[in-house]
């Protein structure tokens, strides 16, 4: 791939998982049976063999009942088997086949940490991971693998061997509310990391899904909306992120998303699901549908879906009789559901899972390890977006602070929906919603980790004090009386709703101006699942988004603002100055969805099941692959943050760029830390290539992360996969014409600090 594994290394300040399972958990679940390790006289036990011919032997072993039964599974908190099937509260659960040392499929949410929304486990806590637009932002590869590894370490230790984890949608509109869970805007970056975390996850020898196949990239009206697309610019966009990923991490397992992708629903897609993905890529797992998108029984099983997941979600249970009846009456072959069954079989032996199965009871969690694990992807994530008369680094000299604002008194803010954690330390805050698509699944929760705690524990000697921010001119008050003020401004955002602009809620904008207007020395701090509108930027000298930091993301903060962890995250996402600015300024179908909000507020009683009444539309992608920072170039708007942007306390230099080209593209060069204090440094290489829609536009060919001491200098090399600058052809795959192609070294999108020409040789790749 173009990228190089990052210089930091990982083995001395992050211990890794299953070794370090030595803390003792407590589940209010019974341990649950599960099928063994089967004895090598069982079909498919013989380890020699391959995963796909262990899976095969295992199908021809199966009765009829026995695979009908495995092709979809149930959702906990709604099952009613027809006989008691004990079952942990969770996403999902599909029984095993004892007889052949087939398991049962425990499945959990875990985008973030292994997931338990409402506490459906009383008492269950997990390590929460930072947002993943965090992960993404540390531009390190490792601590992706890292987060996941731990993710599929606890995941094991509560006995759950399916991980509902692997985002990777690409973030095309800034106000999507699930683009916290995803890796950004750029297929490389999002790829490689998604890619990483998945082989940790796998690591632990349970599986991973990759998700949400394909163009879930809105959360209005997801369950009914039509995603539309040139097929050619989504191979070099969305495909591409998911292609990468798919490659790296070796997913046991695809989930299909909600949505219509040109006409036909995802998880009954014959083109995405087939031909793209078990044609084209010759993927061998199995499909998996999102909780309530399948929509059909025979379209659904020819068009690529292996597994009904959350049944009970769905208008109705298709996988089940209504697949049985069909298959029976011939219209769905016998070889098709054979197919999906070595499909499911093959993703349980190749992860390691059958081999080694999950623990029957809980197991002990080092969650003190693993909370290191969340804070330095917190803090590594942590982007420092201005820094006017170098304010930051703080001096712990320092004699009066204030904190305003966004709960800092107890803890930070977390993404709601099916990744929310509940984490070690509990939720100091906590607020159900009362309406919305989310309110039955979310809440607006705080981690416990203070900002303010962790501020006077670096800041013995200040007087650090805080105030709500309810009232502007009572925290600009106290903002007068301090030496400094610090803002905690931030927006929430979760899965199955937008928000309609890019504002601060609950009058920030007007707290942080009066602030700002009353200490010129004022720092605001983000807690945001993305970009905001920032109309008060003049006045703020030091701006930090942190995102959604996680469990430990007080400490991440302080550690930032005080210069005892150096910033070293750079922006996945392009922060544009205004919504208008973006290719759509607000969600599609809002009207749609105000229109089913107001037949509710009538009186309207009817269950309108997933789609919540709102009518069908479409969603239209004229932007093609130019998808972020590309958009922005290709219209001519200058952002209010590039992509790839983000500040140290150090300076960075490049220099002495050499260029090897002709068959293949490798670049070098040097990489000094010209500063005084120690840093790290992610240099982006751009090439300038056009796609199908024959758009000349820079894109990312590599990256890289590495530390650096003041006056040192690496020499840095990238190759580039050529499919990054290559056009794709229907029907034939990656084309690459001959010809001089421009490239930049730089530090964000946009900037060219070497220039340089690859003279490349024409080349064609399959899809």
């Amino acid at each position: 791939m173009a990228f190089r594994r990052p210089h930091l290394p990982l083995s001395k300040s992050i211990p890794m998982t299953r070794k370090l399972l030595i803390a003792s958990l407590l589940l209010g679940v019974a341990g649950m049976a599960h099928a063994r390790t089967p004895p090598s006289t069982v079909a498919g036990s013989n380890r020699a063999l391959s995963a796909e011919a262990r899976a095969q032997a295992l199908v021809a072993a199966m009765t009829t009942q026995e695979k009908l039964a495995i092709i979809h599974g149930y959702f906990p908190p709604l099952a009613k088997p027809a006989e008691p099937i004990a079952m942990i509260p969770s996403a999902g659960h599909i029984p095993g086949i004892p007889r052949l040392g087939i398991p049962t499929l425990r499945e959990s949410d875990a985008s973030l940490g292994v997931a338990n929304q409402i506490e459906q486990r009383k008492g269950d806590t997990a390590t929460a991971l930072p947002a993943s637009l965090a992960t993404a932002a540390t531009f390190n590869p490792a601590l992706a693998y890292a987060g996941g590894a731990m993710i599929g370490a606890e995941a094991r230790a509560k006995t759950f061997n399916i991980l509902l984890a692997g985002g990777v949608n690409l973030t095309r509109d800034p106000w999507n509310g699930r683009n916290f869970e995803y890796l950004g805007e750029d297929p490389l970056l999002a790829g490689v990391m998604a890619g990483e975390h998945i082989r940790g996850v796998q690591s632990n020898h349970i599986v991973s899904t990759i998700k949400h196949f394909a163009l879930n990239s809105q959360e209005t009206g997801r369950t009914v909306l039509d995603a539309r697309i040139g097929k050619a610019a989504l191979r070099e966009s969305d495909l591409l992120a998911f292609q990468i990923a798919t490659e790296i991490g070796d997913p046991a397992s695809v989930m299909c998303a909600y949505n219509k992708v040109n006409g036909d629903y995802a998880c009954e897609n014959d083109w995405l699901l087939n031909s793209v993905l078990k044609q084209d890529w010759g993927y061998k797992g199995w499909v998996m549908s999102d909780w309530g998108a399948v929509h059909s029984t025979e379209k659904a099983a020819l068009g690529g879906l292996d597994q009904e997941s959350g049944q009970e979600l769905d208008d109705a249970i298709h996988f089940g009789q209504p697949f049985e009846d069909a298959y029976r009456a011939g219209r769905i072959p016998a070889a098709r559901l054979d197919d999906m069954v070595r499909r499911i079989l093959y993703g349980v032996i190749a992860s390691g899972l059958m081999d080694d199965p999950v623990p029957e009871s809980p197991r002990q969690i080092d969650y003190a390890a693993h909370a290191d694990i969340a804070q330095r992807a917190a803090g590594e994530g942590i982007v420092l977006l201005k820094n006017e008369g170098d304010l930051l680094p703080l001096a712990k000299s320092a004699r009066r602070i204030v904190l305003i604002g966004g709960h800092a008194d107890v803890g930070v803010l977390s993404g709601g929906g099916s990744s929310q954690v509940r984490s070690v330390g509990g939720a100091p805050v906590e607020i159900p919603l009362t309406k919305g698509a989310a309110a039955s699944f979310a809440r607006m929760t705080w981690h416990a980790s203070s900002p303010l705690n962790a501020i006077r524990a670096l800041a013995p000697q200040a007087e650090v004090s805080y105030v709500d921010g309810s009232d502007p001119r009572a925290a600009a008050e106290a903002a007068r009386r301090a030496d400094l003020a610090i803002v905690f401004g931030w927006q929430w955002q979760t899965e199955a709703q937008d928000p309609e602009n890019m504002r601060l809620p609950d009058n920030q904008d007007a707290l942080i101006d009066a602030v700002a207007t009353a200490n010129r020395k004022t720092i605001v701090v983000l807690e945001t699942g993305g970009p905001v509108e920032m109309p008060w930027i003049a006045k703020v000298p030091a701006l930090v988004q942190a995102w959604y930091p996680g469990q430990r993301g007080g400490e991440a903060i302080a550690n930032i603002l005080f210069g005892d962890v150096a910033p070293s995250g750079r922006l996945p996402i392009t922060f544009p100055v205004r919504a208008d600015q973006a290719p759509r300024p607000e969600p599609a179908g809002l009207a749609e969805l105000h229109a089913a909000e107001a037949r509710r507020d009538a009186g309207d009683k009817t269950n309108y099941g997933m789609t919540g009444g709102v009518a069908p539309f479409a969603v239209d992608y004229p932007e093609g692959a130019e998808v972020g920072y590309r958009w922005y170039a290709m219209k001519g708007v200058k952002p209010l943050f590039p992509f790839g942007h983000g500040l140290t306390y150090t300076r960075f230099t490049y220099a002495n760029l050499t260029v090897q080209d002709g068959a293949a593209l490798t670049v070098s060069f040097d990489v000094t830390n010209a500063g005084s204090r120690a840093g790290a440094d992610v240099p982006q290489l751009y090439v300038q290539a056009r796609g199908s829609a024959g758009i000349a536009a820079w894109r990312l060919a590599g990256f890289d992360k590495l530390s650096l001491s003041p006056g040192e200098t690496r020499r840095v090399t990238m190759t580039v996969d050529p499919r990054l600058i290559a056009r794709f052809e229907e029907g034939k795959g990656w084309r690459l014409d001959s010809g001089d192609y421009a490239l930049a070294v730089g530090h964000h999108a946009g900037d060219a600090t070497l220039k340089g020409v690859a003279k490349l040789d024409a080349l064609s790749l399959k899809p």
